[in-house]
């Protein structure tokens, strides 16, 4: 039968069929029209050539149409798609420069409607992180994983803003390494309170997946079965991963932080952001050790939690991006030496291996050792908290032979402004290991073919 939905006063009609969504004639208008615009459009998401404006006009005009034709799929978006329309009319009206989304940013609610399986349309002039830098318009179609076992894990580890997500089909900017749509990213006038964060979660598991079978392979690491479980299936690793970035989001805003916990409005040396996403990571992973003595659901997605934020940390965080202030390659680097130098892993003969028994009281141990430094900064100046920060790091990796900040910043540095100790950190300030030389020369192909990976070529 067909469908009927209104959106700014037309009345559009699509006739329901068996095809997916990602099928259908209108989304793949939509998408084809979204990725022409971009080749139109500038960084910042204006067509300032006028030139181009005509052309311009027509893909504007073939993504409303196919919002349009859309809509009645997506019923609960009915008001952003709505505001969407609006917005993208109104930017054509005002001469293509750039973009303001912000009525229909406010107006997308997905944090709303945390069902299993229900699909969204989004489509935003935004950058992608870990993608692309240009706020151009990007078109995600996608749908919710909730499975029951995480609405009763949030009831407790309460959660409001965390929205977790499956990658169906998009345009460019997310056929990247991209797993987030976050509302910062979009173009708009003004800034929102903002509402909800959202993660692919079935591109990080199926990065993991792909990443961990090469790297186990590579360094002889017999992967316990109740681990090896998540190679094998895609769904089963999904669903851990929702349990770990529910708990790890939360984390960034709770605890005795002596900083903004999202460090939006700081520019602090590259390592803090190492350290703060570490210590959500090892939250997470701590939490996760007293909920797997539990016979349920959960318990059996807390243990392979634990196994998760190991493995992804070591084998992909540590490897992945360039050596230029990669604050997630060193938290990798820290967890992994941190083990090593307590005795629970160990590289002997060219094989990895761990005691596992031993490893959740060495990786609690870390995690203890951020919170007290956490909780002895709140009464130290900002960059007293730096040094000691550092300190804790270079207790464990060792820096980079011409780092300033080992030999000892000088009294100048010292005394002035905090913009002088940031500029005073290396690209590179802990440079990789031997261990990580030779994996990343090993693994060097495998990450890279993990950009724009869905849960479907995990």
């Amino acid at each position: 039968m067909p469908h009927t939905a209104f959106i700014d006063g037309f009345s559009t009609e699509v006739v329901a069929d068996s095809r997916p969504v990602e099928r259908q004639p209108a989304w793949l208008a939509l998408k084809d029209a979204a990725t022409t615009l971009q080749q139109l459009q500038a960084q910042d998401g204006s067509v300032p050539d006028a030139d181009d404006h005509t052309e311009a006009r027509v893909c504007i005009e073939a993504i409303v149409g196919s919002m349009r034709a859309l809509a009645p799929l997506f019923p609960h978006d009915a008001e952003y798609l709505s505001a969407s329309v609006h917005d993208l009319e109104r930017w054509v009206d005002t001469g293509l420069g750039v973009p303001d989304f912000f009525e229909s940013l406010v107006a997308f609610q997905p944090q709303q409607h945390r069902i299993d399986g229900l699909q969204h349309l989004v489509v935003f002039p935004m950058y992608t992180q870990n993608g692309s830098r240009d706020r151009h318009v990007e078109a995600v179609l996608c749908e919710v994983i909730w499975p029951e076992f995480i609405a009763e894990l949030e009831a407790t580890y309460t959660n409001g803003l965390f929205v977790s997500l499956r990658l169906i089909d998009f345009t460019p900017g997310y056929d990247t390494n991209s797993a987030v749509l976050f509302p910062e990213t979009v173009a708009m006038r003004e800034i929102p309170t903002f509402t909800w964060g959202a993660i692919f979660q079935d591109r990080e598991a199926a990065r993991y997946r792909r990443v961990v079978r090469a790297a186990s392979e590579i360094t002889k690491l017999d992967v316990p079965e109740e681990a090896a479980r998540m190679l094998t299936d895609q769904r089963l690793t999904e669903e851990t991963f929702v349990m770990w970035d529910l708990i790890h989001d939360r984390t960034h805003m709770r605890g005795d932080l002596p900083f903004d916990p999202f460090m939006i409005k700081q520019r602090m040396p590259f390592f803090l952001y190492s350290l703060e996403e570490l210590r959500c990571d090892l939250t997470a992973f701590r939490e996760c050790v007293a909920l797997g003595a539990r016979a349920d659901e959960i318990g059996e997605h807390a243990r392979l939690v634990q196994y998760a934020v190991i493995f992804d940390r070591i084998f992909r965080f540590a490897i992945t991006g360039t050596r230029v202030r990669n604050y997630d390659g060193l938290g990798g680097q820290l967890l992994f030496a941190w083990l090593h130098q307590r005795g629970v892993l160990h590289w002997t003969d060219t094989a990895l291996a761990f005691d596992w028994d031993r490893v959740p009281a060495a990786v609690i141990a870390l995690s203890d050792a951020i919170d007290r430094l956490y909780w002895e900064s709140i009464d130290r100046p900002k960059v007293a908290h730096w040094l000691a920060t550092y300190e804790l790091i270079r207790s464990v990796l060792t820096p980079h032979p011409a780092s300033l900040w080992a030999r000892g910043l000088s009294d100048e540095v010292l005394a002035g402004a905090p913009k002088g100790y940031t500029d005073a950190v290396l690209d590179d300030e802990f440079p990789l290991s031997m261990f990580f030389e030779a994996l990343e020369k090993k693994m060097r192909d495998v990450i890279a073919s993990t950009a724009g990976i869905t849960g479907r070529e995990g």
